[in-house]
């Protein structure tokens, strides 16, 4: 439940960041069973305290209720920006480059792993989960972090993506909602997409291919953003930063180059929200 707690702050505050906005405040609303224990709710709020101070949001209120069963959690997040400095999706223009912060998959992964454990469990209640050597994969689900660390940079280096979005559902679908708001489309490099070690072989080990991971994956919370190719030089050398493809005219479509030099229509699995 502390997880629980320090990802359900992360993954709000992650979009103002992906807005290039600063997050200042949150407000938590929680309705849970009576099966839940004070000690557990306790646990719960540990989480939320320690991601709020972490990235230095004020929590300012909220409200708790009662369920018939099960546990809502409700965030609201409140940040600022500068209005010239706010990113939105439909500023991406053809010869753009399209980069993404961190590594993809890794959350996805966590997750197969977790599920694993919980069909060993129900199969065999009080059976010790085997979790040794997916300690990498584990914290990309269970404590995801947002790049405020992005935003900073950006600031510092005077540079402004064209557009942003940050990869909550999947790197096809982010991008898929970047081409459709900019009316444009785009051509991503399937060799280009950074994938760590430990994910990669994560999923040989569960026999997943490793690029429909960070494709349709999603809960990485890294930003995805275009910008121009001006601005790229500014930081195409620092760390934690790739390019991995371009944005094209919209007639062209959005599209995967694979590794064996071959194009394909990019589908986007992520989640669609209503």
């Amino acid at each position: 439940l502390m997880h629980l707690g320090y990802k359900c702050i992360t993954g709000s505050i992650s979009d103002i960041y992906a807005m290039n906005g600063t997050a200042r405040q949150a407000l938590v609303s929680i309705a849970l069973s009576s099966r839940f224990t004070v000690e557990s709710l306790d646990e719960l709020y540990e989480g939320i305290k320690t991601a709020c101070k972490v990235y230095g949001v004020d929590l300012v209120g909220g409200d708790t209720t009662t369920s018939k069963s099960g546990l809502v959690i409700n965030v609201t997040a409140l940040g600022n920006a500068k209005r010239e400095d706010i990113c939105y999706r439909n500023g991406a223009k053809p010869g753009d480059m399209i980069c993404v912060t961190g590594d993809l998959g890794g959350a996805y992964m966590g997750l197969q792993v977790l599920e694993r454990e919980k069909r060993v469990f129900l199969e065999a209640p009080g059976a010790k989960p085997e979790l040794e050597g997916f300690d990498y994969v584990l914290k990309r689900q269970l404590r995801p972090e947002a790049r405020k660390d992005v935003v900073e940079i950006f600031a510092s280096l005077g540079i402004k993506p064209t557009a942003m979005i940050d990869i909550s559902d999947g790197l096809a679908s982010e991008i898929m909602h970047i081409c459709n708001r900019s009316s444009t489309g785009c051509r991503l490099d399937e060799d280009k997409i950074p994938i760590d070690e430990n994910t990669f072989n994560t999923a040989m080990r569960f026999n997943f291919d490793p690029t429909l991971c960070a494709l349709s994956g999603g809960e990485d919370y890294e930003l995805l953003f275009t910008m121009t190719p001006v601005d790229y030089e500014k930081l195409k050398f620092l760390p934690d930063f790739t390019c991995i493809g371009e944005i094209t005219e919209k007639s062209e479509g959005c599209k995967l180059l694979t590794k064996s030099g071959n194009l394909h229509e990019l589908k986007a699995q992520g989640w669609k929200h209503f």
